[in-house]
């Protein structure tokens, strides 16, 4: 870490929507279950955000000058699913916050760090 840095670390945990199949009666389980994991997260204090992105909502691209175009870049036209940020003292620790949310969740969870920004 640079001088400076705090001693906690942000970090993405996120499952695209189609790795979550849920069978219909289970749907309120699963969903009581994954907000058991926000609310433990919040309680421990390590919770900054999350949230599933609107697939019904199109993205747009805004240009410096303001102008709109619809659509997204090429690399992410499947940007979509859940997140939560969550900040934390260590990988260790996000893996285990992650462990739960796939629990909870009943799906495997992506983890990625977010780099420091000192400016931020």
């Amino acid at each position: 870490r640079v001088d400076g840095a705090p001693a906690m670390t942000m970090y993405l945990i996120s499952f695209p929507s189609d790795a979550m199949v849920v069978p219909d009666g289970d749907l309120q389980a699963v969903s009581d279950a994954s907000h058991a994991v926000v609310q433990a997260a919040k309680d421990a204090g390590v919770w900054v955000f999350g949230g599933g992105i609107d697939g019904s909502v199109p993205p747009v691209m805004v240009d410096g000058d303001g102008t709109v175009t619809e659509g997204t870049y090429p690399q992410t036209t499947q940007l979509e699913g859940g997140y939560a940020v969550l900040e934390l003292p260590s990988r260790e620790a996000a893996l285990e916050w992650a462990a739960k949310l796939a629990v909870g969740c009943r799906c495997a969870q992506e983890v990625r760090e977010f780099g420091y920004d000192p400016a931020s």
